[in-house]
């Protein structure tokens, strides 16, 4: 009869070299797959470089839409100030 001891062997030393196996076959698929990540990242990397430009220029324009906005409300408060203390000094004569 078969020792107990070398059919455990046995199985055992099957057992892991399917484990292996199986371990190689994940690193592989797991290298495609990360490689399929690295163009996807860098092609999403290009395509956002290419709308840097749009949004510079979104950002340019709101700069200048606020600089005009402040030009007009300081223009408007410094109107209203100028009637404000023209009644003052009318209230005080």
């Amino acid at each position: 009869m078969v020792n107990l001891l070398d059919l455990m062997g046995t199985i055992f030393y099957i057992a892991l070299i399917i484990l292996v196996i199986v371990l190689i076959i994940l690193v592989i698929r797991a290298i495609n797959t990360l490689d399929k990540v690295d163009k996807t990242l860098d092609d999403i990397q290009e395509k956002s470089s290419k709308l840097n430009g749009v949004f510079h220029m979104i950002d340019n324009t709101t700069d200048v839409m606020v600089g005009i906005s402040d030009t007009i409300v300081s223009f408007i408060a410094s109107s209203i100030e100028g009637i404000i203390n023209r009644k003052r000094e009318k209230k005080d004569e």
